[in-house]
């Protein structure tokens, strides 16, 4: 006997990825959340319908510490959809999931003045080891990119973990771009450009003209009142230095 095992009344259950902020908070958490309440106050609604994660991976905390936390995040109405990083013990009922398996991201680093190669000594004059090897060549993930060929309007995200975005158009105020890669905006930005979203700190942003709200790369953020006034209206590249987003105008 062969029973027809999908019909009208089945459940339809489907894997699917989405991209999801990850927050990492540092010990007292007081401190952090006074610094997470700067961020949202100068930049409204970021964390609003969001998907957050919150890594607690390393922290020497227990469960009625890590409570306390979501409760103050839920609060500021920051929800969190799971718990990366913890032990088995700090979870518990009412307490949002364990999560395991999130894709991991290389930093993808460039080496400063590091020469393309090295001169190569002659066995004749030199003793072997002397001799200057030839630098093995750097293996680096092939990123993807995709193109936006209109405008950002406020309210909409664009979100491409996967690699670069480019953007034939400008970033209205309200609106944001996330890239894993870097960004290039052939427009004005007015909203949020966030590039290096996954971990990588080679990132960088590019703008015709900069009048953005917030910049991150690799998580390190600036506001726009905290941005140099010489920059405001100008075409300009964006890079990280150590914890220092860096910016020069582009001739």
């Amino acid at each position: 006997m062969t029973d027809v095992l999908t019909d009208s009344r089945s459940i339809r259950i489907k894997g699917r990825s989405f991209l999801a902020v990850v927050l990492s908070p540092d010990l007292p958490f007081d401190h952090w959340l006074a610094r997470l309440d700067d961020l949202a106050a100068r930049s409204a609604g970021f964390f609003l319908g969001r998907p957050v994660v919150l890594d607690v991976a390393d922290l020497d905390i227990d469960r009625a510490d890590l409570q306390h936390l979501i409760e103050e995040l839920g609060k500021r109405r920051v929800s969190i959809m799971g718990v990366e990083g913890a032990r088995p013990s700090l979870l518990g009922p009412g307490m949002p999931p364990g999560l395991k398996g999130g894709r991991p991201a290389s930093d993808v680093e460039v080496t400063a003045k590091e020469p393309m190669f090295e001169t190569q000594q002659s066995d004749e004059g030199a003793d072997a080891g002397e001799r200057k090897a030839l630098p093995v060549p750097e293996i680096r993930p092939v990123l993807q990119s995709t193109i936006i060929h209109e405008p950002v309007r406020s309210g909409q995200s664009i979100m491409f973990p996967e690699g670069d975005v480019t953007v034939i158009g400008s970033v209205a105020s309200g609106a944001e771009v996330v890239a894993g890669g870097s960004v290039h905006i052939y427009g004005t930005v007015r909203g949020r450009v966030l590039a290096g979203s996954l971990g990588n700190r080679s990132a960088r942003i590019f703008c015709r003209k900069l009048e953005a709200e917030m910049l991150a790369i690799d998580g390190i953020y600036i506001m726009a009142e905290d941005m140099d006034p010489g920059f405001r209206g100008q075409a300009v590249q964006l890079w990280l230095e150590g914890d220092v987003i860096m910016a020069e105008i582009l001739s």
